[in-house]
This record gives structure tokens, sequence and C-alpha cells, in this order.
């Protein structure tokens, strides 16, 4: 008896779980009868389906993302740039995704790449490199995603926003060329002027110095002749108040300053008369 009641409940699970089915949140399904499909539109929840003969196909209805190399375009001006951009898409319609691409996430990042692709290949065609770089890449990308979603209306996907991660000048791109050639220029010029600037500054502060020391000289000079000016005037004070207390003195030290003046030099000859009175006190100490 247990045996039964044990294969009663085991039949009973069994056929619970072959019918009901969960769509989470984050999620969208369709269900399928013999591959075709019978019902779409399932919200979050418990549902229930025929068994075996019905089957449940569930979708992430999350905006996903699409990664994408970069690639190169051309200009209106023929000039070429490299792209790398992202997109933003998810699945608006479960029976058209499923139909167009089984249901595979990757097919349709496959199938949704080229139409993004082609799509930014016309709108860069038609701007110059400035407008592309600058003011109209909000403008591009919004043209984009609207020209991209009438494109992929056929995959069941709605593309969310296309963005433009960078735009590069080729490694071998004359333009790029041209852009250091401009910056090398550029930055020459400033570099002359900061160079011209300093020498200027230089030759200031060099003659700023030069000036001050000139002054400083003449300074010392005149504070030189002062000093000079008065310990003359002083020795002239203290040899007046000699020769005023012994003029024989003064007269005998004043003399032998004079032969030491006269008589020192190696290679002078002095021719005199020996009484004149230079010599008078060279005679005298005979």
């Amino acid at each position: 008896m247990r045996l039964v009641s044990a294969v009663i409940a085991l039949l009973v699970l069994l056929l619970v779980s072959s019918t009901a089915f969960i769509v989470n949140e984050g999620q969208v399904a369709i269900l399928l009868q013999f591959g075709r499909i019978v019902d779409t539109g399932f919200k979050p929840g418990l549902h229930f389906k025929l068994p075996l003969i019905q089957q449940v196909q569930r979708f992430d209805r999350r905006i996903l993302t699409l990664d994408s190399a970069p690639e190169r375009y051309l200009t209106s001006e023929k000039k070429d740039v490299n792209v790398d951009f992202f997109v933003k898409w998810r699945i608006s319609d479960p029976s058209s995704f499923y139909t167009a691409v089984a249901g595979d996430e990757t097919r349709a990042q496959q199938r949704l790449g080229p139409i993004v692709k082609d799509g930014l290949r016309t709108a860069i065609n038609s701007r110059t490199l400035q407008e592309v770089v600058s003011s109209a890449r909000y403008d591009l990308t919004q043209a984009l995603v609207q020209a991209a979603n009438r494109d992929a209306k056929g995959l069941g996907i709605e593309i969310v926003d296309v963005r433009i991660k960078r735009i590069d000048l080729p490694e071998e791109s004359s333009v790029l060329r041209s852009v250091y050639e401009r910056m090398r220029s550029e930055r020459k010029q400033v570099a002359d002027s900061l160079r011209a600037e300093g020498a200027e500054a230089a030759e200031r502060i060099r003659a700023e110095a030069d000036r001050q020391a000139q002054v400083i000289r003449a300074e010392a000079s005149r504070d030189a002749a002062k000093t000079r000016g008065e310990g003359d005037a002083k020795a002239a004070e203290i040899y007046a108040s000699s020769y005023g207390r012994d003029p024989e003195f003064y007269g005998f030290y004043r003399s032998l300053e004079a032969y030491r003046d006269s008589l020192t030099t190696q290679n002078g000859v002095l021719v005199l008369d020996p009484k004149s009175e230079f010599l008078r006190y060279l005679q005298e100490s005979k």
C-alpha cells in the first residue's frame, strides 16, 4: 500500500513539474508546440502548459551589450578614422526574436553588428572629421539608433543606445602625421618663446647685477677715499702736534722717511752735494 502511494505521489509530482513553469523577473517566455509558437507575453510568475507536447523558451529581457572591435571608416573628406563603439539592446518581440535567430543571443549579435556598422559608416561618410570628433558626435549616435532600429525590427530587437568610446586616427594616416607636425610646431613655438623670455630675463638680471656691482664699488671707493682723507687729516694733525712740541725731532723723523723713500731703490742713482741740507742728519751721526 505504501509503495502504491509513493508511486502515485511520484506520478503527480512528475505531472505537475511537466505542466507548470516559472518565468522569473528579467525574463520573457514563449510557448512552443511541435516547434510552432502558440503563446507569448508571459508575465513573471507561475504558468501552466500541456505536458510533453508543449515546451517553454525563456529569454533575457534585460538590456544587453554588444561591444564591437574598432572599425575603420572614411569621412566626407576621405580621411580615415578608427571608431570603437558599443551597442545597448534588448529583446522587444520574443516571437520575432525566436523566428529570426532561434532565440540565440550570439546569433542575434552577429546579425546586429553589421546593421550598426553599416549605419555608422553611412553617418560618418556624410560628415567631416571635425564634425565626427566634436559637435556632431551626439547627433551621429542618435541618428544611428533610429536607423539601426528600422533595420533590426525584423529581429525582434530594440536598440536602446549606441555609444562611441573612442575615435582615433590610424597610425599610418597622413592626417595623424599632419596633426603631429602641427603639434610639434606649436610646441616648438612655445619653447622658443619661453627661451626668448628666459634670455631676456637673464639679460635683465645681469644688467641689474652689473649696476648694483658698480654702485657698490663706487660707494666702497667713496668710503675708502673718505677714510683715507680722515686718516691723512688725523696724521697731519698728529704731525703738526708733534712738530709743535719738538721741532727738531719732527725734522729728524721726516728726514728718516725721506731717506727711506729715496735710498731704498736698488737700481736708482742719487747725486747730492755732501754738504747738502738733505744729508745733514747723516753727517751729524758720524
